[in-house]
């Protein structure tokens, strides 16, 4: 079945009395080459299980099943499950196992245990605008050892993944990935490749997990509380910044610590990359236990 015709996927949803809910952002691919592309390089582990969130009618489900051994698809309409196990009904007979939940309620550790247990898991989603930033917190902060998360967003937001420190792109999302692993940009997919069609483009990051994380914070709450202080007051000198969000600390000890790193008194959180901003939380956090 030709999951990218838009004659089959309108054919689809009218015999299952189904239409686009925008509330889940749903906008499924169309060009064939684009899903052949996601599926190749989501991972460089051909023997890896994949975590699909949001399969939608099946489209990148499909490719997935006929490359990897097990694919775990997460969706979260109800209305779709019918519909995928109609689409998918020509993969391999028990690689795609599809779960009617929210990806943001989902034990993900609890349903991929088995998996883990097996060997490699990676991420391949194609995630709606609206939620991309706490469905990826979720899967890097869940601590579990996924190879690569390889995910389809807006083309704005891939840009601040892929941001450099002291570029117009980088803020604290950008920092914090870099804490977990290495995000790349892939390649950008245009609007119409998409049905429906959505206002801006899109593009593919693949983000490969540090085995071993190259950072070690003194405190990992303090670290993040810092990037994330030196970031919501963009405009502000750092000091300024942090002395905001760091109340209990006086604005003079920040702006030594500061210097103490190496960094002029008047610079701005977005200069610093994930490597400085653990320094700085580590003179914080020692600063925090002596007093």
């Amino acid at each position: 079945m030709n999951l990218c015709d838009i004659k089959t996927i309108k054919d689809v949803m009218s015999i299952y009395g189904i239409t686009f809910r925008k509330e889940f952002g749903q906008n499924f691919l169309t060009n064939p080459t684009v899903v052949e592309d996601i599926a190749d390089n989501c991972t460089e582990y051909p023997d890896s299980t994949i975590l699909e969130i949001g399969p939608g009618v099946g489209v990148l489900t499909q490719e997935l099943a006929f490359r990897y051994p097990s694919v775990v698809a997460v969706e979260i309409d109800r209305g779709l499950i019918p519909v995928l196990r109609y689409t998918l009904s020509d993969c391999p007979e028990g690689v795609v196992s599809v779960i009617n939940d929210d990806i943001m309620k989902t034990d993900i550790a609890a349903l991929l245990a088995p998996a883990f247990e097996k060997g490699r898991v990676s991420v391949c989603a194609n995630l709606p605008y609206y939620i991309t930033t706490p469905i990826l917190m979720k899967l890097l902060e869940s601590g579990l050892p996924f190879d690569y998360i390889t995910i389809m967003i807006q083309s704005e937001v891939a840009a601040r993944l892929c941001a450099k420190a002291g570029s117009k792109d980088y803020g604290a999302i950008t920092a914090v990935l870099n804490y977990y692993g290495v995000a790349e940009r892939l390649f950008t997919v245009s609007a119409g490749n998409f049905l429906p069609a959505p206002k801006v483009d899109s593009a593919v990051v693949r983000i490969k997990l540090h085995e071993e994380k190259p950072y070690k914070p003194k405190d990992e709450k303090i670290f993040f509380r810092t990037v994330r202080h030196a970031f919501e007051q963009r405009r502000k000198t750092l000091p300024n910044a942090l002395s905001a969000g760091f109340g209990e600390i006086p604005k003079d000890v920040l702006t030594q610590m500061i210097v103490d790193c190496g960094h002029d008194p008047n610079i701005r959180g977005e200069r610093l990359d994930t490597a400085q901003f653990v320094e700085l939380s580590d003179k914080i956090a020692e600063w925090k236990s002596n007093n």
